[in-house]
């Protein structure tokens, strides 16, 4: 931060009326689930998907980015990447970006959230990881199946031009059952689109199919609530927001009706004989 030249100064605070779409703007500065939804579509429970982004800024962040790898190339700087699966990107809170992100966390991320993330730490986001990610030639192809380390995720295709690396999800786990099946209507796959966002629980599995041609770059934020964290401590049933913990407890729940359904029929036997 202190020795990197930035390209874009007026970037790194945040300028929302250049930033972001009017649309998405109308929509937070309403804050209600209405105009959230009247800009969102929610292709499976939980994943929401939006136009967010100005062209202009997807190309500035993106010229900024490659930038910053160069001075890192040349200097022989040695930086974080941004996560143990991804070889390429950067880590943006690294080079001076912290502030901005947490002000897009807090006044663009968190009242969505607080509206359809309750259950997920969604009303008590108090930190962030915000990084870019990079696919295609020479760069990382594809990225295996996993979940976040987060509450909430936003995810923002910035582009450039290419084919292949869709998102596919498989449904929102708790640590215990991030290993189980699919289940049915669980399974979506999402196509990028520049400037286009999705927004999803950091426990929603997924992962990206290899990108076939050309280069990508995303904008990704980690939205952590450290309250969330400690709370999960003391709990065992996530069956609120798991969908393993929820087909376990509705089987439960089928067996115990099924048995107090037998044991009033053998009453009503006796009773007769």
């Amino acid at each position: 931060m202190l020795n990197y030249p930035p390209l874009y100064k007026q970037i790194y605070s945040m300028d929302a009326e250049k930033f972001f779409t009017p649309s998405f703007l109308r929509a937070v500065k309403e804050n209600t689930e209405a105009s959230f939804r009247s800009i969102m579509a929610e292709p499976r429970k939980g994943l929401y998907t939006f136009e967010m982004l100005q062209p202009q800024f997807c190309e500035m962040l993106m010229s900024e980015v490659d930038n910053f790898e160069r001075w890192v190339h040349d200097t022989k700087f040695r930086i974080m990447r941004p996560n143990i699966m991804n070889q390429y990107g950067a880590v943006l809170d690294d080079f001076g970006m912290e502030s901005m992100l947490d002000r897009l966390m807090s006044d663009f991320i968190s009242p969505i959230s607080r509206v359809f993330y309750t259950e997920i730490g969604g009303t008590s986001l108090d930190s962030h990881h915000g990084f870019v990610v990079e696919y295609g030639i020479n760069r990382d192809v594809e990225l295996g199946f996993h979940v976040d380390d987060a509450e909430v995720t936003l995810n923002i295709c910035l582009g450039n031009e290419f084919s292949g690396g869709e998102l596919f999800f498989r449904g929102v786990r708790c640590d215990e059952h991030v290993n189980s099946d699919i289940q049915p209507g669980e399974i979506f796959d999402y196509p990028h689109v520049p400037g286009h966002a999705i927004l999803h629980p950091g426990r929603h599995r997924h992962g990206a199919r290899p990108t076939t041609s050309g280069n990508r770059m995303n904008l990704i934020i980690w939205c952590r609530s450290s309250a969330f964290r400690e709370l999960k401590k003391y709990r065992k049933d996530f069956s609120s927001w798991c969908g393993e913990c929820k087909r376990k407890k509705k089987e439960k729940e089928r067996i115990l009706v099924l048995a107090t359904q037998q044991e009033l029929m053998n009453r009503g036997m006796q009773s007769a004989s």
